[in-house]
């Protein structure tokens, strides 16, 4: 925690810890009344101009229904964070279409690329962001434009048909996950096409996929060759390797911005067209 402090001091914000960074109950920074209320103190805080999160893990599903968010209606200020926050992006999008940062979050300072740091600085500064990258040759080739959704698998489908799920129609999807089985991504990408998610999707983004496993007897297909598959039936454009994610070089990247994305074989470029 004291490299982010430091970090986020020398870009000179005044740095406020919630009553849950010192906290804990069994695996959570705190029960889930003190977590609730600590981030609902953050979210009525019009002095406050951005919240990160701390850490990701699990938790953020059993508090999302306790918190009022009307005032980020009327005073809105960056949410930051990625994997288990992705339930506080798509809820703020769902009920308020508000746009919020997929990016770092300080437990992984120490280990986050130069880039990726550079990234947050810009979106929370207000910089311009955008990303030009070289991918593998599975992707599918077009151009999109569309607010970009999404964040971690799991949780894109444990919100499913809930408060905090949304129309993807006409958008631009990114999703990511960690830890996962090869089986358990093939199911949790074709829940996301049964639930009709997929269908009219303007692009779709797959970033880090990280520590991905097997069983004993191999699933038999790689995560890219599982995606394809599951939207072959589409004509949208699709590219991976996109730096966001469980990974190192997490670029940040922002949830409910408009997006205009390219992908030219193996070379992949995206900018934000009014964020």
């Amino acid at each position: 925690m004291t490299d982010a402090i430091n970090l986020l001091q020398s870009w000179g914000l005044k740095v406020v810890l919630g009553n849950t960074v010192e906290a804990s109950f069994h695996q959570f920074a705190g029960d889930d009344k003190l977590r609730a209320q600590d981030l609902q103190r953050f979210v009525d805080d019009d002095s406050v101009k951005a919240i990160i999160a701390a850490r990701g893990g699990y938790g953020t599903i059993r508090i999302i229904d306790d918190i009022n968010f009307d005032n980020l209606a009327d005073n809105p200020k960056w949410i930051v964070g990625f994997s288990d926050i992705t339930i506080l992006h798509a809820h703020l999008y769902s009920n308020y279409r508000l746009k919020s940062i997929h990016g770092q979050m300080p437990i992984n300072i120490p280990d986050a690329s130069s880039a990726s740091i550079i990234t947050l600085h810009k979106v929370l500064f207000g910089e311009e962001l955008s990303y030009e990258f070289t991918s593998h040759g599975i992707n599918r080739s077009g151009n999109a434009s569309g607010e970009l959704i999404g964040g971690n698998l799991s949780l894109l489908v444990a919100i499913l048909n809930s408060p905090s799920d949304f129309d993807y129609s006409g958008k631009i999807l990114f999703i990511e996950d960690v830890g996962e089985y090869f089986y358990s991504v093939d199911r949790l990408i074709r829940a996301l096409k049964r639930a009709g998610k997929l269908k009219n999707l303007a692009g779709l983004i797959v970033g880090g996929f990280t520590d991905i496993k097997d069983n004993d007897i191999p699933f038999g297909f790689t995560v890219a060759e599982i995606v394809m598959e599951v939207v072959s039936a589409y004509n949208y454009p699709v590219c991976f390797d996109f730096p966001a994610g469980h990974i190192a070089n997490n670029y940040s990247i922002i949830l409910g911005a408009e997006l205009s994305l390219s992908v030219a074989g193996q070379q992949v470029s995206a900018k934000y067209v009014n964020k």
